[in-house]
């Protein structure tokens, strides 16, 4: 026996190394007659041969058909895989194609990401024409949602090319609309809209319409994000009729979804939460545990919007349990860094800053560039608080360069606000009016309310400092309004607490008197 191995252990070590070396032993026409063997005795044993699918390349998706084959599927591929003789060459070439694909829609239905990239891989080095192209696109698709964007863009570029080649129009919108996502999520928003523009195109051309409605509302996250909000918001009525008229239940989710963030940042609350709670209604009847994450992520940012910050809270946990289960990375990230603004505003700053760095490697890891630079900017809001002023300027400006190269309009002039605050703090006043103004002259222009309130009062009161007093005055009781009016209770008070004393210094009646 092997000194120090249990003999349990050692056993199973040796039985191992014997049955390896009894394997080898074999001449390769044994050794495919033998897996052929496996194959017929596993494949008896769970139930028979599944039902043939519909063709994978087909313009309409089924539901999935569950079979007692599916948890060896992937085992029954390799022996098929493994049983092919050398006079036979591609002998059971049908049988591991059929494995293949019911292990990978397996793994997709579970959630197993990175093992449905992995078989779709493999059923598209097999396969030919648009069944390789549509293998392709589901191997990409897996890697997208995995947060592996440098994975999955070769495989949708090739896809959307085959399907192009083969004249399939519908299926190349949908490879097509695939890479926008990859560019979006990678920052690349004029490269996104470009390929969804012509995935729009290619849709119409097919005449098809559930296609055109979930390719219009993938646009218009493009538009929101570069400042097109009321384009933005056209385009996703519009989505939403046809995603109603083709009964396409998780389109219209999404798109309510994206309805409610436009509704918050334009400052109508009561509407954004009734939008976000449709949705995230409709994506439970339909059992989309994916969605409902980010759902629950968007209602979580109501909540702490309108200083709910137990609910916020509470909401976020779920959906970061939920992103977890299904291998949500992205939204891992994103929902973290969202909590990590809960944290800060419930004063726990040091657990704030640990979950924003958390939430950051995160980002990183996926690339995703636009969160990231949201994530540093919120990192140099807590570094402020706890006096690194240094640290802070630094992460802003890194944030402030990422949101300029990604074209992320409304969080540029976030960064550019959070700038003229630290400006303002560190006396450096006609900085910080300087960064105030462009930041607020930005959110005007995309008729953001939410953020345009925050920074308004500030500026109020450096105009206060530098002896505006009407002016000052104005601005800081429309900015109140605004506060009053989106139910942000929390911002509101501090507003008022920060106005009195700063009206005391400078020896003036308060503004809300």
């Amino acid at each position: 026996m092997i000194p120090g191995m249990d003999a349990e252990i050692a056993y199973l070590f040796r039985h191992a190394l014997l049955r390896d070396a009894a394997y080898q032993l074999q001449l390769p026409g044994d050794r495919a007659r033998l897996h052929g063997i496996a194959f017929e005795v596993i494949e008896a044993g769970s139930g028979g041969r599944p039902p043939e699918p519909p063709p994978l390349d087909a313009t309409e998706e089924r539901a999935f058909q569950p079979h007692a084959a599916d948890p060896v599927a992937h085992e029954l591929a390799e022996h098929a895989r493994l049983a092919d003789r050398p006079e036979e060459p591609g002998g059971r070439l049908k049988s591991r194609l059929l494995y293949l694909r019911r292990a990978a829609e397996v793994a997709e239905r579970r959630f197993r990401l990175e093992a449905a990239q992995g078989c779709w891989r493999e059923l598209a080095g097999i396969a030919e024409g648009t069944v390789r192209a549509e293998a392709l696109r589901r191997a990409g698709t897996a890697a997208a949602m995995r947060g592996r964007p440098v994975e999955a863009e070769p495989l949708l570029r090739e896809s959307s090319l085959l399907f192009r080649g083969h004249g399939k129009r519908k299926l190349e919108c949908r490879a097509l609309g695939n890479l926008a996502s990859v560019f979006w999520q990678t920052g690349r928003l004029k490269e996104s809209e470009g390929a969804h523009e012509e995935a729009l195109a290619t849709a119409r051309a097919a005449g098809d319409r559930r296609a055109e409605g979930v390719t219009l509302g993938n646009l218009a996250t493009v538009f929101q994000e570069t400042g097109r909000i009321e384009q933005a918001e056209r385009t996703l009525d519009e989505a939403l009729a046809l995603d109603r008229e083709s009964r396409n239940r998780q389109a219209e989710g999404v798109v309510l979804i994206n309805l409610g963030g436009i509704y918050l940042h334009t400052g109508r609350i009561e509407l954004a939460e009734r939008t976000h709670e449709t949705g995230l209604a409709i994506f439970r009847e339909i059992g989309d545990r994916r969605a409902e994450g980010e759902a629950l992520g968007g209602l979580a940012t109501i909540y702490r919007v309108t200083g709910r910050l137990e609910e916020a809270e509470r909401h976020y946990g779920l959906a970061i349990s939920i992103h977890r289960e299904v291998g949500n990375r992205i939204f891992e990230g994103v929902a973290l860094g969202n909590l990590a603004i809960v944290c800060l505003d419930a004063g726990r700053p040091v657990e704030a800053e640990a979950m924003h760095e958390r939430a950051l490697g995160i980002h990183r890891e996926v690339g995703n560039r636009r969160s990231e630079a949201i994530s540093l900017g919120n990192l140099a809001v807590v570094y402020e608080q706890r006096g690194r002023m240094s640290e802070a300027e630094v992460a802003h400006k890194k944030a402030l360069a990422i949101h300029r190269e990604t074209g992320n309009s409304r969080f540029e002039a976030t960064t550019l606000g959070n700038l003229a605050i630290l400006y303002h703090r560190t006396a450096r006043l006609e900085r910080a009016e300087k960064d105030f103004e462009r930041a607020l002259s930005i959110l005007r222009e995309l008729s953001d309310r939410q953020f345009r309130a925050v920074f308004l009062w500030r500026y109020a009161l450096l105009s206060l400092e530098r002896g505006r007093v009407a002016e000052a005055r104005r601005d800081w009781r429309r900015a109140a309004t605004f506060l009053l009016e989106m139910r942000n209770s929390g911002e509101h008070r501090t507003a008022v607490s920060e106005m009195q004393a700063a009206c005391k210094r400078a020896g003036v009646l308060p503004f809300d008197e």
